[in-house]
């Protein structure tokens, strides 16, 4: 999508990946929704069917895409390069248009050349780590900020909410059906993700990222201190229900707030960020950045909350964690961030971003 989007547009296109990402997560949980009181095997057979659904129809899809111009360019076919920019563009071969922007890919293409030459397949990899950490336009540089880019996003605590949110609400003990609160989450998040789509193009990447970052520092030390509090459910002392309202209104403060700022920008940065000697294998050490810490989230999280022995039995008191994570994605957004809005991707580590 960064390599196909005109500039002025990449920003809120790529979010659309986060959009979609949200849907696909509401779906889901209506699936999960749709079968809670079910007490067969249905009960996980039939939410784990449903997605071979989505599966066909992103095999099928992808078929039917067109490659990408750049990638022509880079190999050197240039007639193609030139078609599948006329068919991404809705434009002639011959026309103007297409062909000055067809001019530009192949001049940044000869630039980054020039810099860094084509090499082999192992020293493709190679060059992703080439250059010094302290300078600014260094593939190192560059690579590391794809890399830890993607872990703060995950480490924002973001994935315990639709992960294990249910189990969450449950433990609140004043929820009748914590199913329906979580659906309520992933609504949220559909619903604040378009807001994105405008914000990364007039605000910023970095601007969104930092405020974001605050943001969610504010509302998840809120819920951990009602959580450790009113909301506190012992035995005895049951919670206040008005305190576990709260802790979900300001649960889903912190998902829109998520879903408007690190949620998309983290995937748009990273598309911008590497030049396309080594775009393919910079966005995939990232992209796989974000899965392995995902999966590390996922493992970890039941032992933090779960109220069973050898578990951390933190409850509420996980959100001061999240919170704390959250404070370090702030510093990172602020010292480590460079703006790319309204960039060339080529240009982008040009100037230093500004504390």
């Amino acid at each position: 999508m960064s390599e196909i989007a005109p500039r002025k547009v990449r920003g809120a296109i790529v979010a659309g990946y986060q959009f979609c990402i949200t849907i696909g997560i509401l779906l889901a949980n209506c699936v999960v929704y749709a079968t809670q009181h079910r007490r067969d095997t249905g009960s996980y057979r039939i939410p784990i069917a449903v997605q071979f659904l989505w599966a066909i129809i992103l095999g099928t899809g992808l078929a039917l895409l067109p490659e990408s111009p750049r990638y022509y360019v880079k190999k050197g076919k240039l007639d193609k390069a030139a078609k599948s920019l006329a068919r991404v563009r809705g434009q002639a071969v011959d026309s103007e248009y297409i062909q000055d922007e067809l001019a530009e890919i192949i001049a940044n293409h000869e630039y980054e050349m020039s810099i860094l030459p084509q090499t082999s397949y192992l020293g493709s990899w190679k060059a992703c780590f080439e250059g010094s950490i302290m300078k600014q336009s260094s593939n190192v540089r560059r690579t590391l900020l794809g890399i830890f880019m993607q872990m703060m996003q995950q480490l924002t605590g973001i994935n315990f909410i639709f992960y294990f949110g249910t189990v969450f609400f449950q433990q609140l003990g004043t929820i009748s059906n914590p199913f329906l609160i979580s659906l309520v989450t992933t609504l949220v998040n559909v619903l604040s993700t378009p807001a994105a789509f405008w914000m990364v193009e007039k605000l910023g990447r970095r601007t969104i990222l930092i405020y974001g970052a605050a943001l969610m520092v504010l509302f998840q030390f809120i819920v951990g201190i009602i959580g450790v509090t009113a909301g506190r459910d012992t035995p005895g002392h049951p919670a206040n229900p008005a305190a576990v309202k709260a802790m979900i209104a300001f649960i889903c403060l912190n998902i829109s707030a998520f879903a408007t700022t690190w949620g998309p920008a983290a995937w748009i940065v990273i598309g911008e960020i590497f030049p396309l000697t080594i775009r393919s294998r910079g966005v995939g050490l990232s992209t796989a950045s974000n899965w392995f810490w995902n999966c590390i989230i996922g493992v970890i999280t039941p032992y933090l909350v779960a109220d069973q022995p050898h578990s951390a039995k933190l409850g509420a008191k996980v959100f001061f964690m999240w919170g704390s994570l959250c404070c370090v994605s702030f510093l990172f957004a602020l010292f480590f961030v460079p703006e790319t809005k309204s960039e060339y991707i080529l240009y982008t580590f040009r100037q230093s971003p500004s504390p």
